[in-house]
C-alpha cells in the first residue's frame, strides 16, 4: 500500500528542492522566473476542465498547487512571508466574504450572494 501524502509532505518536499542540497534549478527560481510556470499551469486547468477528464483534471490541479507552494517559497527564502501568511489571508478572506454562511446575513439566491460578494470586495479595496 502506498504512503498516504498530504499537503505538508509536499511543502517539506518543496524544503528539501529549494534547501541548500536541493536542486539547483529550484533554487535558482524567483517569483519573476516562475511567473510563466503559474499561467502554464493554469492555462493547463483550464484545458483538463473542458476535457471533462477527472484524471487529467486532478493532474493538473496537483501542478497548480505544486505552483502556489514553491511561489510560497521562494516568498518566504525572501523573507517576504510565509506560507502560513498565504493561508490565514484567504481563510480570512473567505470567511469574511460568506457573511451569509458565518455571519447572520441572509441570501435568497446566488445571485445575492455574487452581489455581495462584489460589495465586500469594493468595500476591501477602499480600506486599501
Amino acid at each position: 500500500m502506498a504512503k498516504k501524502v498530504n499537503i505538508e509532505d509536499l511543502w517539506k518536499l518543496i524544503q528539501v528542492l529549494r534547501g541548500e542540497n536541493g536542486c539547483p534549478w529550484d533554487r535558482r527560481q524567483t517569483l519573476d522566473s516562475f511567473k510563466k510556470y503559474v499561467i502554464e499551469e493554469t492555462k493547463e486547468v483550464i484545458e483538463a476542465i473542458d476535457a471533462k477528464k477527472p484524471e487529467q483534471i486532478k493532474e493538473e490541479l496537483g501542478d497548480l498547487l505544486w505552483d502556489v507552494l514553491f511561489l510560497a517559497k521562494i516568498a518566504e527564502d525572501e523573507g517576504l512571508f510565509k506560507l502560513e501568511d498565504v493561508v490565514k489571508t484567504v481563510y480570512e478572506k473567505m470567511v469574511r466574504r460568506h457573511p451569509h454562511v458565518f455571519g447572520n446575513v441572509k441570501v435568497r439566491n446566488t445571485e445575492e450572494v455574487r452581489e455581495l460578494w462584489k460589495r465586500i470586495k469594493k468595500q476591501e479595496r477602499s480600506l486599501k
